[in-house]
């Protein structure tokens, strides 16, 4: 597969307690991103973040739910991210999603012959 050098970065932010029937929303993210054969998706976990409440969300040991920040990163080609939206869309019931021009420099393949 190949992913053009202009390219997209779809970036989802959801709660770590956010859920799709009883799946974790993000994990239902990345599978579906996956049957549409998008090139990839990566979940990244944050320690601290806040959104539209203001609450904060954090680690700290005081707190017995911390429903984490949780940001799903897609790259693809524009055509197979608009593609995607209502997907995304029909499973998202709250949440924050954003999209930007990124240049892909390698997706892989190894560089200098290495």
């Amino acid at each position: 597969m190949r992913v053009p050098r202009d390219a997209v970065l779809l970036r989802i932010f959801v709660g770590e307690d956010d859920k799709l029937d009883r799946t974790p929303l993000y994990e239902a993210i990345v599978l579906k991103a996956r049957e549409q054969k998008l090139a990839g998706a990566t979940v990244l976990r944050g320690p601290l973040g806040f959104g539209h409440s203001s609450t904060l969300h954090t680690t700290k040991i005081l707190r017995l739910s911390a429903d984490l920040p949780i940001v799903v990163e897609i790259v693809d080609a524009p055509e197979k991210i608009e593609a995607f939206l209502p997907l995304l869309d029909a499973m998202m019931p709250s949440g924050l999603v954003t999209i930007e021009k990124v240049q892909v420099l390698q997706y892989g393949e190894q560089r200098n012959g290495k």
